[in-house]
C-alpha cells in the first residue's frame, strides 16, 4: 500500500534546499527517483503554498518510506525543523505520465 509522506507545517524552503544538499552531497536537486538514498519514491512534489513551503512524497510502501526517514529524520533535527511530518495510506494512487519543471 502506497504511504504519503508530508513535511511538518514550519518546514522553509531553505530547510527544503538544504536537506536535499545533506541527502545528496554535491548536487542542488533530485530530479529522478534514482536520486534518492532509498528505493520505493513514487512521487515527489515541494513548493511554496498559502501556509508556508510544503513538501509531499508518495513512497510505494511502509518499509520504504521507514527507510527514507530514518535517512531524513536526523538531518531534519540538525536542521532545527520543528514538528513531525503527517504520515498516512493512500485511499487512492493514480499516476500519469512523469514530467519536470526543469
Amino acid at each position: 500500500m502506497p504511504m504519503v509522506f508530508v513535511s511538518p507545517p514550519q518546514f522553509t524552503r531553505e530547510q527544503y534546499e538544504e536537506s536535499v544538499r545533506r541527502l545528496r552531497p554535491g548536487s542542488e536537486v533530485l530530479a529522478s527517483p534514482s536520486d534518492w538514498p532509498v528505493e520505493g519514491l513514487l512521487v515527489h512534489v515541494a513548493g511554496e503554498g498559502p501556509d508556508g513551503f510544503r513538501v509531499v512524497d508518495v513512497w510505494e510502501s511502509d518499509v520504504a518510506l521507514r527507510r527514507f526517514g530514518d535517512i531524513l529524520m536526523p538531518i531534519l533535527r540538525e536542521l532545527g525543523v520543528e514538528g513531525e511530518p503527517e504520515i498516512y495510506q493512500t485511499h487512492t494512487f493514480v499516476s500519469a505520465e512523469r514530467w519536470s519543471l526543469e
